[in-house]
Order: structure tokens, then C-alpha cells, then sequence
């Protein structure tokens, strides 16, 4: 299997400037290696279900990393982090 490519949207690239570059940083540095790897199946992550059916999300501490597969272009679409309160709202 071949490496995912990680594209963000405007969203998460808006949102990131709000975040603390630590996370930022871990999110570089340990999530999308993983996601690279193998985006389906992780420790952090799950497949959502219902109305966010197409949607995975990567636990990261108290947050929530939400993101789509295009697996026919072999891609992974970041699209939002929110903290885990407020994470399905």
C-alpha cells in the first residue's frame, strides 16, 4: 500500500492559528505519520457513525482530529479539530 498524502482544508488551516503550536506540532509530528501509514485503523481511531459516517477521527489528549479518506487519490482530507466537549456539536 502506498503512503496517504495529508491535505488540510481552510478550515483546519484557520483553525490552527488558534491552537497551541505544541499540538500543532505533535499533530505534525506524530498523527499524520500514522495517518500516512495506515489512516483506517489505529489505537486513536474511529470510523463515525450516522450523520458523520464518512468521517474518521484521531483522539489526540483532549482533542478531537476529524478527517476524511479519498482513497481513490490516496488522500487524507484534515478538516477540523475541536476539544472533545464540544467535538460532536
Amino acid at each position: 500500500m502506498s503512503e496517504f498524502q495529508i491535505a488540510e482544508t481552510k478550515g483546519f488551516t484557520k483553525r490552527k492559528e488558534s491552537i497551541a503550536p505544541e499540538l500543532y506540532e505533535k499533530i505534525k509530528s506524530v498523527v499524520y505519520p500514522q495517518l500516512r501509514r495506515n489512516p483506517y485503523f489505529g489505537p486513536n481511531i474511529k470510523k463515525l457513525k450516522g450523520e458523520l459516517a464518512p468521517y474518521y477521527r484521531f483522539r489526540i489528549g483532549d482533542y478531537r482530529l476529524f478527517y476524511l479518506i479519498e482513497a481513490d487519490k490516496v488522500l487524507v482530507v484534515v478538516v477540523d479539530l475541536k476539544h472533545r466537549q464540544g467535538a460532536y456539536k
